[in-house]
């Protein structure tokens, strides 16, 4: 029996249309086969996202909508571990501990961060930082209503490589009267401070197009489901942001250093938003030293790559791969990748949910180099 609470929340960001269209296939026949791919991990739930470290350890997160009993873990000796213990996967009285956590990246300072939505702004959307050899807490910030509210969805998120900013894809929830409009929020490590910038811009919005896996389409209780910003990478050099909604067929592009500059004004800030690429749906999205841009495909079961020459390139391809969702690149160009099979997680009963377990870690080489944890 599905949870009447569960079903309210994802309610929050779920738009009905009557008629409903698709999205364009970009996707072509893929240039590595299913046997490139290796199985990195079984679960027993479904996964979010993952980090990769310098030295080869493996986090990742257990998706909320799984409803897991780990949020964060470690794969380590073929099964998964609770990190930073499993003290912290459940709520504790005056200290801190893992909630709804659905992305984490690793940045240059080997900073394991965690990312929490705080059951979409109803509890308490919280980020956080972790020594990952001690498991210490290094940095923690619990956002304001007035940057992530009720109706929020703190999704996926960047750090810069100097590791003082943050950028993170708020997907929010579609329904005016409800609020929790889709931006991306800026966060600045030193000052602890954030600011939402391109708030309800057309780049930042869902598209009307219905998200489809398969022959069936992604809804819950005969709503589709219409997901806004969620794919969001820097590049390399910091010098761009890229980002795009699930359903959305652009990917767009804006200079890092004109959402981290507070004198430009809010309204400004549009004119220098550019359309880089078509795109297929997608999810997670992660870039290479080169420049590459790779993004998950949820509904053709595929990875793309779209290069300095904005053409959109499949790499991968294979029903086996039931959701891509995040990204990481590890040592010796691996690129990790995990699925997330959401059509059989969203909504559904924990029976539902194991019955179509394993879930998966994956990884391969698509003959890019990138930094590991991102």
């Amino acid at each position: 029996m599905v949870r009447a609470g569960f079903i309210l929340l994802h309610l929050i960001f779920l738009f009905c249309g009557c008629s409903r269209i698709y999205m364009n296939d970009y996707s072509g026949l893929p240039v590595f086969s299913k046997d490139s791919v290796e199985v990195v991990a079984d679960l027993s739930g479904p996964p979010g996202n993952i980090a990769v470290s310098l030295d080869h350890r493996i986090f990742f997160t257990f998706h909320p909508d799984g409803d897991p009993d780990i949020k964060v873990a470690e794969w380590a000796g073929g099964k998964a571990v609770a990190f930073p213990d499993k003290g912290f996967q459940e709520k504790q009285s005056g200290k801190p501990f893992f909630d709804t956590v659905l992305s984490l990246r690793i940045d240059s300072k080997n900073r394991l961060w965690t990312l929490d939505h705080g059951y979409f702004g109803i509890r308490q959307p919280r980020l956080m930082a972790f020594d990952i050899q001690t498991g210490q807490v290094l940095h923690e910030n619990d956002f304001h209503s007035d940057i992530a509210g009720f109706g929020s969805f703190l999704n996926d998120f960047q750090v810069s490589s100097s590791g003082d900013k943050i950028f993170i894809a708020d997907t929010g929830a579609p329904v005016p009267l409800i609020g929790g409009a889709p931006s991306i929020i800026v966060y600045d490590v030193k000052t602890k401070t954030a600011r939402r910038v391109l708030e309800d811009h057309e780049s930042v919005r869902a598209s009307d197009k219905t998200v489809r896996v398969g022959q069936e389409d992604f809804s819950l209780m005969g709503m589709s489901l219409k997901i806004a910003v969620d794919s969001i990478a820097l590049d390399r050099e910091n010098q761009w942001l890229y980002y795009g909604a699930v359903n959305g067929e652009k990917l767009y592009r804006i200079r890092a250093a004109y959402l981290t500059d507070s004198t430009i004004p809010f309204e400004k800030l549009s004119s220098f938003v550019e359309v880089f690429s078509d795109k297929t749906m997608s999810d997670g999205i992660t870039t290479d030293l080169a420049g590459n841009i790779y993004i998950s495909d949820m509904e053709h079961s595929a990875v793309h790559l779209i290069g300095q020459d904005r053409q959109l390139k499949t790499l991968i391809k294979d029903p086996a791969f039931r959701w891509p969702d995040g990204f990481s690149f590890g040592p010796d160009g691996w690129l990790y990748f995990t699925c997330s099979d959401l059509m059989n997680v969203v909504g559904k009963s924990q029976a539902h949910i194991q019955e179509n377990a394993p879930y998966q870690i994956f990884r391969f080489k698509p003959g890019g180099q990138g930094i590991p944890g991102h």
